[in-house]
């Protein structure tokens, strides 16, 4: 697919999608929101792509709604805001389920959905000048479609306070409600992000994909006898697994896995 606005490149096994419109701050709209949704979940499919990273061209990662977009929903009727809102509400339901670890490279202005974009990433890293809001309520709105994944990603109480203040907040204090888990200057931003593709393509394809499954499973369920027997039917699985098998028997013959051959060979051919 040819995209309006969004760039893509490969690195090895590395897709990153580029959020490309730094003239509007990489605000949405509803071309962009779609080709989002696409974008993830054909390289979700992708047997070539083991990481996935959002980021952005520009000064800012996303300032939110496109203003031009705004304009033409104060005249939606009330079935066409819901499709409008669907549609965003897709978009990061195809982030957030995607079965290939996600990371969001945050800088500039982070605001309103484009917070629902770095929460529903499994990882972020954030260059210390970024900086994040949730503005809804300043515009007579609410973060709603955006909210449980924020919700999950800084917390209950946390929400409490941003969502109903609108105020602006820090890279630094993002980091410590767990939106992002690195922040880091201009030498070392990208650095990071390095560090943390080497460490995704180190583990098993398929039990990172098993792992992200689980945590979106049990989050926040009752440790009662469903659960437990569901966890101990998970991890029986999981050890009766081609990679599952595989693992056990590299570290036990204290040679690497099948899948860092197979990644090397794949990423050096697709250099």
């Amino acid at each position: 697919m040819q995209y309006q606005t969004l760039a893509l490149t490969h690195t090895g096994m590395v897709a990153t999608i580029w959020l490309n419109r730094p003239d509007v701050r990489n605000a949405f709209n509803e071309v962009a929101i779609f080709e989002i949704a696409h974008a993830f979940r054909a390289l979700d499919k992708d047997r070539h792509v083991r990481v996935i990273v959002l980021a952005a061209r520009g000064t800012a990662f996303c300032a939110g709604a496109d203003l031009n977009w705004m304009k033409k929903m104060a005249s939606y009727t009330d079935a066409e805001n819901l499709a409008d809102a669907g549609m965003l509400a897709d978009m990061l339901h195809a982030i957030y389920h995607c079965t290939k670890p996600t990371i969001a490279r945050v800088q500039g202005d982070c605001y309103a959905g484009g917070m629902g974009l770095v929460a529903a990433c499994d990882m972020a890293v954030a260059h210390e000048s970024a900086g994040f809001c949730l503005s809804e309520v300043r515009l007579g709105l609410i973060p709603a479609t955006i909210s449980p994944y924020v919700i999950r990603a800084i917390g209950e109480r946390a929400a409490h306070r941003y969502f109903l203040t609108a105020e602006r907040f820090s890279a630094a204090e993002a980091k410590a409600m767990g939106l992002v888990h690195e922040v880091a200057d201009d030498v070392s931003l990208d650095h990071v992000l390095d560090s943390l593709v080497k460490s995704l393509l180190g583990c098993s394809p398929h039990a990172v994909g098993e792992a992200k499954r689980l945590l979106h499973d049990i989050a926040g369920e009752s440790i009662d006898s469903h659960l437990i027997a569901d966890t101990v039917r998970r991890i029986a699985e999981i050890r009766a697994s081609e990679q599952g098998r595989e693992g056990v028997q590299a570290f036990l013959q204290k040679r690497k896995p099948a899948w860092l051959t197979d990644s090397a060979s794949e990423s050096t051919h697709a250099s």
